[in-house]
């Protein structure tokens, strides 16, 4: 199934906000304020808006733009070309490739773990899945659960014991044995708890000490959240250097536009959404097709 079938709720979210807009006559004050609410509705949030109209209003004066049918087209380009220079490509240049999965509770880091080894195994590479959440024994468990299903290693630790250690010793096995990626789980962590933070960064330094090479750090969302999740983003780029964003719950959330905000105002790329239950529904981010699936 296609993303912009995949993304009912933020498309139906959006589209209704520009019901009016399209049925206006002309282009005047009403239609960009109208439009700025619609942005701000879809959680694009405020700096991000305000780049977006002014490029698009700049366009349209310089076109002689009458009709809110071609400012739409304007917007949806200039929406696409916000993505232009991001590194959207999942980088497996190491020898193995380490991929950390960060982010506070709750949010799918180890269901977007299970899904993207259904993925990297179909496409027929090796996965060694690393448990380094040893905080909770539920999340052993479950990423054990996920690791069965696509029939990978899984190395764990004890509960409580140093979730550097798991995730290093994992990057030693997948070495030993040639494979390709290791997955490795994180606890969750509260953004605002400094000593937690410090802790993410120990995990990157100590999983570099060993065969492997950390290729990406990457910081799992929840699309529902909104705008606190970009404060998120914030907190952990600092602690962990983030090299890309997992967006899950995109199909549940009407406030899609947050992909916008984190490539705009952190620089971030959101490589994967997260867009439905099936272990089949996290997917590579296209920004053509998100943009056009949000304009209906």
């Amino acid at each position: 199934m296609s993303l912009r079938n995949k993304l009912g709720k933020p498309r139906a979210s959006f589209s209704d906000r520009l019901g009016g807009f399209r049925s206006r006559p002309q282009v005047d004050q009403a239609v960009w304020d109208e439009l700025e609410e619609a942005l701000l509705g879809a959680d694009v949030g405020l700096p991000t808006t305000s780049s977006l109209l002014e490029q698009v209003r700049r366009q349209a004066e310089k076109d002689s733009v009458v009709d809110p049918e071609e400012v739409l087209n304007l917007l949806r380009k200039e929406m696409v070309r916000f993505f232009q220079d991001a590194d959207l490509e999942l980088n497996r240049s190491g020898a193995p490739s380490v991929w950390l999965f960060v982010g506070v509770n709750g949010v799918g880091k180890t269901t977007t773990i299970g899904k993207l080894t259904h993925r990297e195994i179909t496409a027929g590479r090796s996965v060694v899945l690393a448990a380094g959440d040893t905080f909770r024994a539920a999340a052993v468990e479950q990423l054990t659960q996920w690791g069965n299903r696509s029939e990978v290693t899984i190395i764990s630790g004890a509960e409580g014991s140093d979730p550097s250690s798991v995730i290093f010793d994992a990057v030693e096995h997948a070495a030993a044995r040639g494979s390709d990626l290791v997955l490795a789980d994180t606890a969750g962590r509260v953004h605002t708890k400094s000593n937690l933070m410090d802790e993410l960064r120990k995990v990157r330094r100590v999983a570099e000490k060993g065969a492997g090479t950390v290729t990406e750090t990457l910081l799992v969302l929840d699309a529902t959240t909104g705008q606190n999740g970009l404060m998120q983003a914030k907190q952990f780029t600092e602690a962990a250097e983030v090299t890309g964003v997992v967006l899950t719950k995109l199909d549940g959330s009407a406030r899609g536009g947050i992909v916008l905000a984190i490539q705009s105002e952190l620089g971030i790329p959101v490589k994967l959404v997260g867009v439905g239950e099936s272990i089949e529904d996290l997917m590579i981010f296209e920004p053509t097709a998100f943009v056009d699936a949000l304009f209906g």
